[in-house]
């Protein structure tokens, strides 16, 4: 059973930086894709950034050169650093997991979610 456990959401003004940290337990394995998604009010959901099987990282180009992934495998620790926050950023923001699909990543397992929520 995958376990997706967020923290670290908050509010910020704009400019801040915050940290998001995932606790990741149960079932995934090297075969898994790592990642992030988002939602904002009134929006579906998108992908924030994924770290894939083949340690290639990938971002959402609205985020790209501000928000960082990473992973700390030995703490079973998955971590999103947001720079440089943006009004637009403000979401719910969830770990995701999830098993390579025909060459994709098939983010079956979310958490439940932190809320970010950014001010002017």
């Amino acid at each position: 059973q995958v376990s997706l456990v967020e923290s670290g959401g908050g509010s910020v003004q704009s400019g801040g930086s915050l940290r998001l940290s995932c606790v990741v337990s149960g079932g995934t394995d090297s075969t898994y894709c790592l990642g992030w998604l988002r939602q904002a009010p009134g929006k579906e959901h998108e992908g924030v950034a994924a770290i894939h099987v083949d340690g290639r990282v990938t971002y959402a180009d609205s985020v790209k050169g501000r928000f960082t992934i990473s992973q700390d495998k030995a703490k079973n620790m998955l971590y999103l650093q947001m720079n440089s926050l943006e009004l637009e950023d403000t979401a719910m923001y969830y770990c995701a997991a999830g098993p390579v699909v025909r060459g994709g990543c098939n983010m079956d397992y979310w958490g439940k979610g932190t809320l970010v929520i950014i001010s002017s």
